[in-house]
Protein backbone atom coordinates (compact mmCIF):
# COMPACT_ATOMS: atom_id res chain seq x y z
CA UNK A 1 0.00 0.00 0.00
CA UNK A 2 1.49 2.60 -0.73
CA UNK A 3 2.20 5.96 1.54
CA UNK A 4 0.44 9.06 1.74
CA UNK A 5 3.44 11.14 1.42
CA UNK A 6 1.43 14.93 0.72
CA UNK A 7 0.51 14.24 4.92
CA UNK A 8 4.01 13.85 5.66
CA UNK A 9 6.36 16.84 7.03
CA UNK A 10 9.92 16.90 5.66
CA UNK A 11 10.87 20.25 6.55
CA UNK A 12 13.18 18.71 9.74
CA UNK A 13 15.35 16.78 7.08
CA UNK A 14 15.24 19.64 4.60
CA UNK A 15 16.09 22.89 5.78
CA UNK A 16 15.70 24.46 2.34
CA UNK A 17 11.83 24.01 2.29
CA UNK A 18 12.00 26.69 6.13
CA UNK A 19 14.20 28.97 4.00
CA UNK A 20 13.01 32.72 4.13
CA UNK A 21 14.20 35.98 1.85
CA UNK A 22 13.32 39.22 3.62
CA UNK A 23 11.19 37.21 6.22
CA UNK A 24 8.97 35.66 3.72
CA UNK A 25 8.49 31.65 3.07
CA UNK A 26 10.55 30.24 -0.26
CA UNK A 27 8.51 28.03 -2.46
CA UNK A 28 10.52 25.70 -4.02
CA UNK A 29 9.30 24.69 -7.96
CA UNK A 30 12.38 24.14 -9.76
CA UNK A 31 13.04 20.57 -9.02
CA UNK A 32 13.67 19.65 -12.26
CA UNK A 33 16.42 21.60 -12.51
CA UNK A 34 18.37 20.54 -9.32
CA UNK A 35 16.54 18.89 -5.95
CA UNK A 36 16.61 20.19 -2.66
CA UNK A 37 19.33 18.78 -0.24
CA UNK A 38 18.81 16.73 3.02
CA UNK A 39 20.60 17.04 6.26
CA UNK A 40 21.62 13.55 5.59
CA UNK A 41 22.65 13.95 2.57
CA UNK A 42 25.29 16.67 3.58
CA UNK A 43 26.66 15.23 6.63
CA UNK A 44 27.75 12.21 4.33
CA UNK A 45 29.59 14.71 2.55
CA UNK A 46 30.66 16.17 5.52
CA UNK A 47 31.77 13.17 7.36
CA UNK A 48 34.31 12.50 4.11
CA UNK A 49 35.24 16.39 4.62
CA UNK A 50 35.97 16.94 8.14
CA UNK A 51 37.68 13.33 8.15
CA UNK A 52 40.74 11.96 7.01
CA UNK A 53 39.78 12.97 3.63
CA UNK A 54 42.53 11.32 1.53
CA UNK A 55 42.51 9.97 -1.95
CA UNK A 56 41.36 6.69 -3.58
CA UNK A 57 43.24 3.76 -5.10
CA UNK A 58 46.54 5.28 -4.29
CA UNK A 59 49.27 3.84 -2.51
CA UNK A 60 48.63 1.94 1.06
CA UNK A 61 47.35 3.25 4.22
CA UNK A 62 44.62 2.52 6.80
CA UNK A 63 42.42 5.80 6.22
CA UNK A 64 43.10 5.18 2.17
CA UNK A 65 41.63 2.06 2.03
CA UNK A 66 38.67 2.91 4.68
CA UNK A 67 37.93 6.13 2.14
CA UNK A 68 38.54 4.14 -0.89
CA UNK A 69 36.19 0.93 0.28
CA UNK A 70 33.32 3.66 0.94
CA UNK A 71 33.78 5.09 -2.59
CA UNK A 72 33.39 1.30 -4.21
CA UNK A 73 30.30 1.10 -1.98
CA UNK A 74 28.13 4.24 -3.14
CA UNK A 75 29.13 2.41 -6.37
CA UNK A 76 27.58 -0.92 -5.84
CA UNK A 77 24.71 0.97 -4.20
CA UNK A 78 23.79 2.66 -7.64
CA UNK A 79 24.86 -0.82 -8.81
CA UNK A 80 21.84 -1.92 -6.82
CA UNK A 81 19.63 0.86 -7.78
CA UNK A 82 19.52 -0.11 -11.17
CA UNK A 83 19.96 -3.89 -11.23
CA UNK A 84 23.22 -4.09 -12.47
CA UNK A 85 27.38 -5.20 -11.75
CA UNK A 86 29.46 -2.84 -9.98
CA UNK A 87 31.66 -2.75 -12.62
CA UNK A 88 29.73 -1.47 -15.49
CA UNK A 89 28.71 1.70 -13.13
CA UNK A 90 31.20 4.45 -14.16
CA UNK A 91 31.31 8.23 -11.66
CA UNK A 92 31.49 11.16 -13.89
CA UNK A 93 30.49 14.71 -12.91
CA UNK A 94 26.87 14.68 -14.68
CA UNK A 95 24.56 13.50 -17.22
CA UNK A 96 26.25 15.80 -19.96
CA UNK A 97 29.47 14.32 -19.41
CA UNK A 98 28.31 10.77 -19.46
CA UNK A 99 26.45 11.35 -22.84
CA UNK A 100 29.92 13.02 -24.58
CA UNK A 101 31.57 10.26 -23.21
CA UNK A 102 29.48 7.52 -25.25
CA UNK A 103 28.98 9.92 -28.14
CA UNK A 104 32.79 10.56 -28.46
CA UNK A 105 33.94 6.92 -27.17
CA UNK A 106 31.95 5.01 -30.00
CA UNK A 107 34.21 6.63 -32.32
CA UNK A 108 31.42 7.65 -34.53
CA UNK A 109 31.94 9.92 -37.57
CA UNK A 110 29.06 11.41 -40.09
CA UNK A 111 28.18 7.95 -41.90
CA UNK A 112 26.57 6.92 -38.78
CA UNK A 113 22.88 7.68 -37.98
CA UNK A 114 21.92 8.50 -34.99
CA UNK A 115 18.18 8.88 -34.09
CA UNK A 116 17.52 11.50 -31.37
CA UNK A 117 13.93 13.28 -30.08
CA UNK A 118 12.36 16.69 -30.30
CA UNK A 119 11.96 16.90 -26.39
CA UNK A 120 15.94 16.18 -25.99
CA UNK A 121 17.30 18.28 -23.33
CA UNK A 122 20.65 19.93 -25.58
CA UNK A 123 22.94 17.56 -23.70
CA UNK A 124 21.22 14.96 -25.59
CA UNK A 125 21.29 16.41 -28.92
CA UNK A 126 24.36 18.23 -29.15
CA UNK A 127 26.89 15.23 -28.56
CA UNK A 128 25.39 13.31 -31.42
CA UNK A 129 24.95 16.40 -33.42
CA UNK A 130 28.79 16.93 -33.33
CA UNK A 131 29.64 13.27 -33.60
CA UNK A 132 27.39 11.47 -36.42
CA UNK A 133 24.37 12.46 -38.43
CA UNK A 134 21.11 12.46 -36.64
CA UNK A 135 17.28 12.17 -37.29
CA UNK A 136 14.71 13.96 -34.78
CA UNK A 137 11.69 12.19 -34.28
CA UNK A 138 8.76 14.52 -34.68
CA UNK A 139 6.12 15.40 -32.11
CA UNK A 140 2.68 14.91 -32.44
CA UNK A 141 -0.07 17.72 -32.62
CA UNK A 142 -0.67 17.80 -29.15
CA UNK A 143 3.54 17.97 -27.87
CA UNK A 144 4.19 14.35 -27.36
CA UNK A 145 6.09 11.89 -29.60
CA UNK A 146 5.19 10.42 -32.70
CA UNK A 147 5.79 6.97 -31.87
CA UNK A 148 4.76 6.24 -35.63
CA UNK A 149 7.49 8.27 -37.11
CA UNK A 150 10.05 6.77 -34.40
CA UNK A 151 8.94 3.42 -35.62
CA UNK A 152 9.59 4.43 -39.64
CA UNK A 153 12.90 5.84 -38.67
CA UNK A 154 14.32 2.86 -37.21
CA UNK A 155 13.66 0.69 -40.68
CA UNK A 156 16.99 2.92 -41.54
CA UNK A 157 18.87 0.94 -39.17
CA UNK A 158 20.62 3.50 -37.13
CA UNK A 159 23.70 2.99 -35.18
CA UNK A 160 22.48 4.47 -32.05
CA UNK A 161 18.97 5.55 -30.77
CA UNK A 162 19.73 7.96 -27.91
CA UNK A 163 16.17 8.29 -25.81
CA UNK A 164 15.36 10.92 -23.38
CA UNK A 165 13.27 8.33 -20.78
CA UNK A 166 11.13 11.66 -19.12
CA UNK A 167 10.80 15.03 -20.81
CA UNK A 168 12.55 17.83 -18.66
CA UNK A 169 9.58 20.07 -20.23
CA UNK A 170 6.53 18.43 -20.12
CA UNK A 171 7.04 15.44 -17.61
CA UNK A 172 6.08 12.89 -20.02
CA UNK A 173 7.39 9.15 -19.76
CA UNK A 174 7.92 7.66 -23.16
CA UNK A 175 7.01 3.84 -23.38
CA UNK A 176 10.62 2.89 -23.06
CA UNK A 177 10.23 -0.77 -23.15
CA UNK A 178 8.83 -1.22 -26.51
CA UNK A 179 10.86 1.58 -28.08
CA UNK A 180 13.85 0.12 -26.07
CA UNK A 181 13.21 -3.44 -27.82
CA UNK A 182 12.28 -2.26 -31.13
CA UNK A 183 15.57 -0.50 -31.45
CA UNK A 184 17.14 -3.33 -29.95
CA UNK A 185 15.51 -5.64 -33.24
CA UNK A 186 17.45 -3.27 -35.84
CA UNK A 187 20.70 -3.85 -34.19
CA UNK A 188 20.76 -0.59 -32.80
CA UNK A 189 22.75 0.88 -29.60
CA UNK A 190 20.49 1.90 -26.70
CA UNK A 191 21.29 4.77 -24.66
CA UNK A 192 19.07 6.16 -22.45
CA UNK A 193 18.89 9.96 -20.50
CA UNK A 194 17.36 8.94 -17.18
CA UNK A 195 18.16 12.53 -15.64
CA UNK A 196 14.53 13.23 -14.93
CA UNK A 197 12.92 9.54 -14.39
CA UNK A 198 15.45 8.05 -12.13
CA UNK A 199 15.08 10.11 -8.96
CA UNK A 200 10.68 9.53 -9.36
CA UNK A 201 10.95 5.80 -10.58
CA UNK A 202 13.09 2.41 -10.52
CA UNK A 203 14.52 1.33 -13.50
CA UNK A 204 15.91 -1.58 -14.30
CA UNK A 205 18.55 -1.72 -16.87
CA UNK A 206 19.16 -5.71 -17.06
CA UNK A 207 15.85 -6.36 -17.61
CA UNK A 208 15.02 -3.58 -20.22
CA UNK A 209 18.56 -4.75 -22.13
CA UNK A 210 19.37 -0.74 -22.21
CA UNK A 211 23.19 -0.44 -23.37
CA UNK A 212 24.53 2.93 -21.68
CA UNK A 213 22.12 4.62 -19.25
CA UNK A 214 22.87 8.13 -17.44
CA UNK A 215 21.65 10.52 -14.79
CA UNK A 216 23.40 12.94 -12.39
CA UNK A 217 22.80 12.85 -8.40
CA UNK A 218 21.68 17.00 -8.00
CA UNK A 219 17.93 16.41 -9.28
CA UNK A 220 17.73 12.89 -6.71
CA UNK A 221 18.83 14.38 -3.39
CA UNK A 222 22.44 14.13 -4.10
CA UNK A 223 25.70 16.81 -4.10
CA UNK A 224 26.51 18.72 -7.57
CA UNK A 225 29.42 17.70 -9.63
CA UNK A 226 28.29 13.74 -9.62
CA UNK A 227 26.45 11.70 -12.26
CA UNK A 228 26.29 8.46 -13.08
CA UNK A 229 26.91 6.55 -16.82
CA UNK A 230 25.93 2.76 -16.69
CA UNK A 231 27.38 0.56 -19.36
CA UNK A 232 26.97 -3.54 -20.13
CA UNK A 233 30.43 -4.87 -19.48
CA UNK A 234 30.75 -5.36 -23.15
CA UNK A 235 29.98 -1.84 -24.14
CA UNK A 236 32.38 0.08 -21.87
CA UNK A 237 35.17 -2.00 -23.22
CA UNK A 238 34.25 -0.94 -26.73
CA UNK A 239 34.53 2.75 -25.76
CA UNK A 240 37.78 4.84 -26.00
CA UNK A 241 38.42 6.83 -22.74
CA UNK A 242 38.55 10.79 -23.45
CA UNK A 243 40.50 11.63 -20.53
CA UNK A 244 43.93 10.54 -19.98
CA UNK A 245 46.15 10.46 -16.89
CA UNK A 246 46.53 9.32 -13.15
CA UNK A 247 43.90 6.31 -11.83
CA UNK A 248 42.86 5.14 -15.36
CA UNK A 249 45.72 3.34 -16.21
CA UNK A 250 47.52 0.36 -14.84
CA UNK A 251 51.12 0.57 -15.91
CA UNK A 252 53.23 3.32 -18.45
CA UNK A 253 56.14 3.46 -19.66
CA UNK A 254 57.98 5.70 -21.92
CA UNK A 255 56.15 4.60 -25.04
CA UNK A 256 52.97 3.23 -24.01
CA UNK A 257 50.48 2.50 -21.24
CA UNK A 258 47.94 -0.28 -19.95
CA UNK A 259 44.68 0.91 -19.43
CA UNK A 260 42.87 -0.32 -15.89
CA UNK A 261 39.57 -2.10 -16.06
CA UNK A 262 36.34 -0.87 -16.61
CA UNK A 263 35.03 1.09 -14.69
CA UNK A 264 38.40 2.25 -13.72
CA UNK A 265 39.81 3.60 -16.62
CA UNK A 266 37.26 5.97 -17.41
CA UNK A 267 37.59 7.94 -14.30
CA UNK A 268 40.68 9.76 -14.74
CA UNK A 269 42.71 12.16 -11.87
CA UNK A 270 40.90 12.45 -8.46
CA UNK A 271 37.17 11.61 -8.49
CA UNK A 272 34.62 13.17 -6.56
CA UNK A 273 34.71 11.52 -3.49
CA UNK A 274 33.42 13.45 -0.85
CA UNK A 275 30.28 13.36 -3.76
CA UNK A 276 30.44 9.83 -4.20
CA UNK A 277 29.52 9.46 -0.10
CA UNK A 278 26.46 11.69 -0.45
CA UNK A 279 25.25 10.37 -3.40
CA UNK A 280 25.03 7.21 -1.69
CA UNK A 281 23.04 8.73 1.40
CA UNK A 282 20.86 9.99 -1.21
CA UNK A 283 19.99 6.84 -2.25
CA UNK A 284 19.63 5.41 1.33
CA UNK A 285 17.12 8.26 1.81
CA UNK A 286 15.42 7.43 -1.35
CA UNK A 287 14.82 4.25 -0.33
CA UNK A 288 13.72 4.48 2.68
CA UNK A 289 10.96 6.40 1.18
CA UNK A 290 10.20 3.49 -0.85
CA UNK A 291 10.04 4.24 -5.03
CA UNK A 292 6.43 2.90 -5.34
CA UNK A 293 5.77 6.14 -3.16
CA UNK A 294 7.86 8.44 -5.07
CA UNK A 295 6.13 7.53 -8.24
CA UNK A 296 2.73 7.48 -6.74
CA UNK A 297 3.30 10.88 -5.37
CA UNK A 298 4.83 12.23 -8.86
CA UNK A 299 2.01 10.87 -11.13
CA UNK A 300 -0.51 12.54 -8.25
CA UNK A 301 0.96 15.64 -8.28
CA UNK A 302 1.23 16.08 -11.91
CA UNK A 303 -2.32 15.21 -12.72
CA UNK A 304 -3.33 18.39 -9.86
CA UNK A 305 -1.09 20.43 -11.71
CA UNK A 306 -2.21 19.92 -14.68
CA UNK A 307 -5.64 20.37 -13.87
CA UNK A 308 -5.69 23.75 -12.74
CA UNK A 309 -3.45 24.90 -15.73
CA UNK A 310 -6.37 23.93 -17.95
CA UNK A 311 -9.16 25.83 -15.77
CA UNK A 312 -6.97 28.93 -16.95
CA UNK A 313 -7.47 30.24 -20.54
CA UNK A 314 -4.62 32.55 -20.29
CA UNK A 315 -2.16 29.71 -20.24
CA UNK A 316 -1.51 27.38 -22.93
CA UNK A 317 0.08 24.15 -22.23
CA UNK A 318 2.95 22.30 -23.55
CA UNK A 319 1.57 18.58 -24.36
CA UNK A 320 -2.18 18.90 -23.72
CA UNK A 321 -2.51 14.75 -23.72
CA UNK A 322 -4.55 13.79 -20.83
CA UNK A 323 -3.43 9.97 -21.13
CA UNK A 324 0.63 10.56 -21.27
CA UNK A 325 2.22 8.99 -18.53
CA UNK A 326 3.49 12.47 -16.94
CA UNK A 327 5.32 13.19 -13.97
CA UNK A 328 5.34 16.12 -11.89
CA UNK A 329 6.86 18.66 -14.45
CA UNK A 330 4.38 21.44 -16.32
CA UNK A 331 5.59 23.63 -18.66
CA UNK A 332 3.52 26.53 -20.07
CA UNK A 333 3.71 29.70 -21.80
CA UNK A 334 0.88 33.16 -21.68
CA UNK A 335 -1.28 33.80 -24.05
CA UNK A 336 0.21 36.69 -25.96
CA UNK A 337 3.31 37.06 -24.00
CA UNK A 338 7.03 35.87 -25.72
CA UNK A 339 9.11 36.96 -23.27
CA UNK A 340 8.10 35.56 -19.18
CA UNK A 341 11.51 36.55 -17.33
CA UNK A 342 9.84 39.26 -16.17
CA UNK A 343 6.79 36.73 -14.60
CA UNK A 344 9.44 34.44 -13.04
CA UNK A 345 10.96 37.55 -11.62
CA UNK A 346 7.62 38.62 -9.98
CA UNK A 347 6.82 34.76 -9.27
CA UNK A 348 10.31 35.45 -6.61
CA UNK A 349 10.51 38.49 -5.49
CA UNK A 350 6.44 38.92 -4.70
CA UNK A 351 5.73 35.26 -3.78
CA UNK A 352 8.48 33.76 -3.17
CA UNK A 353 8.21 30.80 -5.59
CA UNK A 354 11.13 29.68 -7.51
CA UNK A 355 10.48 27.94 -10.69
CA UNK A 356 12.21 28.33 -14.03
CA UNK A 357 11.70 30.35 -17.33
CA UNK A 358 13.44 30.04 -20.79
CA UNK A 359 13.49 27.41 -23.67
CA UNK A 360 14.36 24.81 -20.42
CA UNK A 361 17.60 23.44 -22.40
CA UNK A 362 15.36 22.26 -24.80
CA UNK A 363 15.44 25.06 -27.67
CA UNK A 364 14.50 23.41 -30.89
CA UNK A 365 11.13 21.46 -28.87
CA UNK A 366 9.96 24.52 -27.32
CA UNK A 367 10.54 26.66 -30.21
CA UNK A 368 8.15 24.23 -32.50
CA UNK A 369 5.69 24.01 -30.01
CA UNK A 370 5.65 27.30 -27.98
CA UNK A 371 5.02 30.78 -28.97
CA UNK A 372 8.54 31.98 -27.14
CA UNK A 373 9.76 31.26 -23.47
CA UNK A 374 7.84 29.40 -21.41
CA UNK A 375 7.00 29.03 -17.27
CA UNK A 376 7.92 25.38 -15.49
CA UNK A 377 6.74 24.12 -12.50
CA UNK A 378 8.48 20.87 -11.40
CA UNK A 379 7.79 19.16 -7.81
CA UNK A 380 9.51 16.54 -5.58
CA UNK A 381 7.93 14.32 -3.27
CA UNK A 382 8.48 17.14 -0.67
CA UNK A 383 6.01 19.53 -2.34
CA UNK A 384 2.34 20.24 -1.26
CA UNK A 385 -0.43 20.43 -3.31
CA UNK A 386 -0.69 23.72 -1.31
CA UNK A 387 2.52 24.68 -2.84
CA UNK A 388 1.13 24.01 -6.40
CA UNK A 389 -2.26 26.66 -5.56
CA UNK A 390 0.28 28.95 -4.43
CA UNK A 391 1.76 28.88 -7.59
CA UNK A 392 -1.23 29.31 -9.58
CA UNK A 393 -3.35 31.81 -7.10
CA UNK A 394 -0.18 34.09 -7.65
CA UNK A 395 0.17 33.63 -11.38
CA UNK A 396 -3.33 34.60 -11.37
CA UNK A 397 -2.83 37.75 -9.88
CA UNK A 398 0.19 38.31 -11.78
CA UNK A 399 -1.40 38.07 -15.24
CA UNK A 400 -4.16 40.66 -13.84
CA UNK A 401 -1.65 43.75 -13.81
CA UNK A 402 0.77 43.15 -16.36
CA UNK A 403 -1.48 41.79 -18.92
CA UNK A 404 -4.76 42.61 -19.26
Amino acid sequence: MNKDLETIDFSGDFPGLSYQIDGEPVFYLDNAATTLKPKAMVDAVNEYYLGVSSNVHRGKSYALEMVSNRYEEARYKVADLLSCSGNEIVFLRNTTESINLVAKGLQLDKSDKVIVFSDAHHSNLLPWMNEASIECVRTNPQGGLDLEHYYELLKSQPKVVSINHCSNVTGGYCPLESMVRAAKDVGAIVVVDAAQSVPHRRVNVSELDIDFLTFSAHKMLGPTGVGVLFGKKAMLESLTPQLLGGGMVDWVEKDHFNLRKIPHRFEAGTPHIAGAYGMAAAIDYLNQIGFDNLEHHDRQTSEYMLSLAKKREFLEIINTDESADRGAVLSMSIRGQKELDDVARALSDSYGIICRTGHLCAQPYVSDVGVGQVLRISSYFYNKRTDIDRFFDALDEISTYMFY
